[in-house]
């Protein structure tokens, strides 16, 4: 795909952590940018040097209206809005679903209404849940193992998205891609996720005990934000329609690990506490990267340098 000053992009979700990374990468490559966002979580504030070269919409994406307005004279959009976090999957399961399904619906015919062929839409890797391979390709079976359980409402309205963007795509789209991030990372990421997380509390850290979720063997694979906007930039280029790809990286770590390798950054010695682990939380969750791999992605940033750059901004 030629790089174009006059095409326009529109990321949904662009003031999140992942959102405002593909909003800069986009703006760097002299596209044309624009942002939908209700900052209900995110923030505008981590596009200030950039806050003239992009055009910001607030707006709900659950707003029918307000999404098909925002999509006129757009020529990709990037779909993103969601809400993220696990503690937030289990307290606002409803709201999760009613974000997946009316968020998906409105992007597809915001798109149809106002002639937009190209449509990028974010997954996750908890479609896969409790995967049958490790490493996990895209062609593993989606599932939800428990429909009572709330945390699956993040997975599940994943699902819906990507059942809505293959179909919708064959009859309406002429580049439709799906990407599943696998635990993205770095600077301004918000304090939801395990590793900032792991960092507020070494700040606050009183003693040796460092409690974790689980028996700390679960083992993940995670990705640095530079990396993940590589890997983006690859897709766009090269991604195929009706394509669907990993995002992470084949480096796998265990939460005690990662734990320890935090408290050698910051020289502090600490004694693992386990505890249980949440219903429906995965035991491993690595990614087969063959197909990112082959469009050229290479990983620049190991788990110990990405950390050592995320903590310095949080701490």
């Amino acid at each position: 795909m030629k790089k174009s000053k006059n095409k326009t992009f529109l990321v949904t979700g662009g003031t999140g952590f992942i959102g405002s990374n593909i909003s800069k990468f986009l703006i760097n490559e002299n596209y044309n940018v624009k942002i939908f966002d209700n900052n209900s979580r995110g923030s505008l504030t981590r596009l200030k040097f950039f806050s003239k070269k992009f055009k910001f919409i607030k707006g709900d994406i659950r707003n029918k209206v307000q999404v098909s307005k925002a999509f006129k004279n757009t020529d990709a959009v990037v779909h993103l809005a969601y809400i993220n976090g696990t503690k937030y999957f289990y307290r606002y399961p409803t709201k999760i679903l009613e974000i997946a399904i009316k968020g998906i619906i409105n992007v597809i015919e915001g798109c149809i209404e106002n002639n937009i062929k190209e449509l990028y839409l974010a997954s996750s890797s908890e479609v896969y849940q409790t995967p049958n391979k490790i490493p996990t390709d895209e062609g593993e079976m989606l599932k939800i193992p428990d429909i009572y359980n709330p945390r699956y409402s993040y997975g599940g309205g994943k699902i819906l998205t990507e059942l809505m963007g293959i179909h919708y795509g064959k009859k309406f789209f002429k580049k439709l891609i799906i990407f599943r991030p696998h635990n993205v990372y770095g600077p301004d990421m918000g304090n939801e996720h395990v590793i900032p997380e792991f960092i507020k509390r070494f700040k606050n850290l009183k003693g040796k005990n460092f409690k974790i979720q689980g028996t700390g063997n679960e083992v993940r694979s995670f990705m640095y934000i530079d990396d993940f906007i590589e890997a983006f930039n690859l897709i766009i280029k090269k991604g195929r329609h009706l394509g669907i790809y990993n995002l992470g990286t084949a480096e796998k770590i265990n939460i005690k690990s990662l734990a320890f390798l935090i408290s050698k950054i910051l020289k502090k010695k600490i004694k693992i506490v386990s505890t249980s682990l949440q219903k429906g939380g995965t035991k491993i969750r690595i990614p087969c990267i063959s197909k990112i791999k082959k469009l050229g992605f290479k990983q620049k940033h190991s788990i110990e340098s990405g950390l050592k750059k995320t903590i310095n901004f949080y701490y």
